[in-house]
């Protein structure tokens, strides 16, 4: 679920899934607004499967739990870390 399986594509792991939340967060978003971002991104490149609601939330669950999201006023941002900072 975390990563690919024969039962989960690499483009629906949760982990993946995480990688292109943060790409929509290069500003902090409502999670309502990185919902939409995320779907529409997902549309506009070509991505085969719509993820439903609920596993966005799980993708979210697994970057706060890492440390790569926070959650403050309503609003997710992006965690910096010294490896985003080097950039």
């Amino acid at each position: 679920m975390i990563l690919p399986t024969k039962g989960i594509s690499a483009d629906r792991a949760l982990l993946s899934v995480g990688a292109q939340i943060l790409r929509q967060l290069d500003q902090p978003l409502t999670v309502s607004a990185a919902w939409h971002a995320l779907r529409d991104w997902r549309q506009s490149t070509g991505r085969p499967d719509n993820i439903s609601f609920s596993w966005f939330v799980l993708a979210l669950d697994v970057l706060y739990a890492l440390g790569a999201v926070s959650y403050a006023d309503g609003l997710l941002a992006r965690e910096v870390t010294s490896a985003t900072q080097a950039k």
